[in-house]
């Protein structure tokens, strides 16, 4: 297998590229993250993932770059990382009791390749959260520079009843389907190529 660049910061993202047997450097992606009104979340993720790739690709023209990116989507509005402790206990108390989508999208850029993609995960978020309860999750830190203000595999379980879909979606990509993306452009398991 050839090397894969990771164009993200995601210490996730990097555990989940590894834990499948791929071999993965990471070069952070020098962009402004910014959302925009008015584009839906499955493309502000597919634009964001992309944005990202491409700066790391002009950088290393000849290799293969994986950017990802998620959002928020609560069916009115798009949300992204909070930008203050204040903003992210309000995040949270406004997610309580209702379910949203965690949507991420992912590029792929090569040589003569440009793929991308987009999965979605339904998060359902508990009614009885205290005030308390999520100012205590807030002043952990954990969430905050996470999309959607949370990190579901840690303490940020506790803050969820259920979740519908792609588990490695909520993690920060949707392996599966990167995988297979990559298996349709000619990588295979433990084949250097």
């Amino acid at each position: 297998m050839p090397e894969l660049i990771l164009a993200s910061a995601s210490v996730s993202r990097r555990q989940i590229l590894e834990g499948a047997g791929l071999p993965v450097r990471v070069e952070v992606a020098r962009v402004q993250e910014e959302l925009e009104e008015g584009v839906g979340p499955e493309r502000m993720a597919v634009r964001l993932a992309l944005l990202k790739a491409t700066e790391v690709h002009r950088r290393f023209p000849d290799a293969w770059v994986l950017g990802a990116d998620q959002v928020v989507w609560d069916g009115a509005e798009l949300s992204g990382k909070p930008q203050d402790p204040a903003d992210h206990l309000a995040r949270l108390m406004a997610m309580r009791g209702k379910a949203h989508r965690l949507v991420t999208g992912f590029a792929l850029l090569a040589p003569g390749v440009r793929r991308t993609g987009v999965e979605s995960t339904v998060m359902k978020v508990r009614a009885e959260l205290s005030r308390e309860e999520l100012l205590a999750y807030v002043k952990s830190g954990e969430g905050s520079g996470c999309a959607g203000g949370y990190a579901a595999e840690g303490h940020g379980a506790w803050l969820f009843e259920a979740v519908e879909g792609d588990w490695f979606n909520v993690l920060g990509l949707p392996l599966f389907r990167v995988l297979t993306m990559l298996r349709e452009e000619g990588w295979r398991y433990g084949v250097r190529g």
